[in-house]
């Protein structure tokens, strides 16, 4: 394995003070001794529950290479056998470490924000980008004040191109992580009602998108939904943060990366698309409209980074759903197959709004019947109770058979659901596992919608357990 640092190399970036015999060889950054890898160098960062610090010790039996730590914290270190940075602030030395590794670079760099498919739309550049060469891309959704650093601090120095998901819940929090990352590409998916509890309006959650225009190259472009009513706003914000292209992806046909052409099927997608003035076809391994939106995104992101798209189309072909974000896991019932679709990471009203069609697209077998299990839309603020409520005419315009429903804000579903309608309510996930599993019967499709924090993702686990999938466990979607 390739060293990703030299020691010396970090205490240059980081501007720190060493002891002890620095190594020749880092091969990676790490800030959770549950991950760790020999030969990583250890950022002992203080978060809000932890403080790295405390596992100083851990770090080095798991085979750390070296210590990034604070000055004030040395005394309480005691003597580890370790070479060790000191600086200090440790989060500070990650940042600049990070600010190195783009310094450095000679990689296309796309970063990707908006209220929903932030992380498919990372996931679905770095799956397509890998077949035209070296991708590096932020794991899980490092989208925060430490992620994105974090992901930079890994980026080797010989990747073609790198992705990055950038991620707020406030104003403000954007702008900082997007002049460190300096992309070539600003992507802003889509604007919806996330996090509404923190903002006044939705064009207010525009501008804080918009923030990630601010970090563009000077040579850079912003590609932005021109499906989105809200297109204009940003494209104008694009504009007073100096981006001097301005791109758009859509159906509309003011898009620059437009779609002409879309088949949608239960378990992919077939879609004509006009990509700088060239027709490309595609098949999407993933179902959904809204990961037809996003391959849009994909393939103007490409075309802007100087990637083959029509080898970039290809790989579409083969892209799948992410776990909590739509993937699907085919379970086994004596008398008959379940289909399970996991959407249990992340829920606002646009997210929802596409999941609850991605229940509807997907053929019951049997007898089965289309059940949607459906828990707190988090962050929403004042706003909570009437955009819960209103999600029972999104339901009404399914073919929805069941609604099982669990949190506090989605009693307010609960009660404007209209009489009639098979459903039940339980205060949590933990009170609605025996109900959904003592629901469930063959040739049902079940898909399990939530915010991370509701808990759902016990759900999906219980009825795996229950329901073992078939081997192989996820469908490829």
């Amino acid at each position: 394995m390739s060293a990703l640092w030299s020691g010396k190399e970090l205490v240059e970036s980081t501007g720190g003070r060493p002891i002890g015999v620095m190594p020749d060889a880092v091969l990676g950054i790490s800030i959770d001794t549950r991950s760790l890898g020999r030969g990583d160098a250890f950022f002992a960062i203080k978060g809000e529950a932890m403080d790295g610090h405390d596992f100083a010790t851990a770090a080095v039996k798991a085979g750390a290479s070296l210590l990034v730590v604070a000055e004030g914290k040395l005394p309480a270190l005691g003597r580890l056998n370790a070479p060790m940075i000191v600086v200090p602030d440790v989060l500070a030395a990650l940042e600049k470490a990070g600010a190195a590794a783009r310094a450095r670079s000679t990689a296309r760099i796309i970063a990707v924000t908006g209220s929903a498919g932030k992380t498919t739309t990372k996931e679905a550049l770095r799956h397509c980008l890998s077949q035209v060469g070296k991708v590096h891309a932020s794991a899980a959704s490092f989208n925060n004040h430490w992620g994105v650093p974090l992901t930079l601090a890994r980026m080797p120095a010989d990747c073609d191109f790198a992705v990055f998901e950038i991620g707020m819940n406030h104003a403000g929090e954007i702008r900082p992580l997007v002049r460190l990352v300096r992309p070539h590409v600003a992507i802003v998916t889509l604007i919806a009602a996330a996090h509404l509890g923190h903002f006044n309006s939705l064009d207010d959650i525009a501008a804080a998108k918009a923030e990630i225009f601010e970090g563009v190259a000077p040579d850079g472009a912003a590609l932005i939904n021109y499906d989105d009513e809200r297109w204009p706003l940003l494209a104008r914000l694009a504009g007073h943060a100096g981006v001097e292209k301005i791109v758009g992806f859509g159906e509309s046909e003011a898009a620059d990366y437009r779609l002409t052409n879309v088949s949608l099927h239960p378990d992919h997608s077939l879609i004509t698309a006009s990509i700088a003035g060239r027709e490309i076809a595609a098949r999407i391994g993933a179902p959904g409209r809204h990961i037809v939106q996003n391959v849009l995104a994909v393939l103007g992101a490409a075309d802007l980074v100087g990637a083959d798209v029509e080898q970039v189309a290809l790989a579409l072909a083969t892209l799948s759903a992410e776990a909590g974000r739509g993937r699907r896991h085919r379970l086994t019932h004596p008398d008959g197959p379940i289909t399970l679709i996991d959407e249990s990471y992340n829920a606002n009203p646009a997210s929802m709004k596409a999941a609850m069609a991605l229940l509807d697209a997907t053929p019951v077998t049997g007898e089965g019947r289309r059940i949607a299990v459906l828990g707190d839309m988090l962050e929403l603020g004042i706003h909570s109770a009437k955009l819960h409520s209103a999600l029972a005419d999104l339901v009404e315009g399914t073919r929805t058979d069941i609604v099982l429903l669990a949190g506090p804000e989605m009693k307010s579903l609960a009660e404007a659901l209209p009489e009639g309608r098979r459903f039940e309510y339980r205060n949590g996930a933990e009170d609605l596992k025996a109900v959904l599993i003592d629901t469930v019967r063959p040739g049902d499709v079940v898909m399990i919608k939530s915010s991370k924090g509701i808990g759902f993702s016990k759900l999906v686990d219980a009825l795996i357990r229950q329901f073992p999938a078939d081997a192989g466990n996820a469908t490829p979607s």
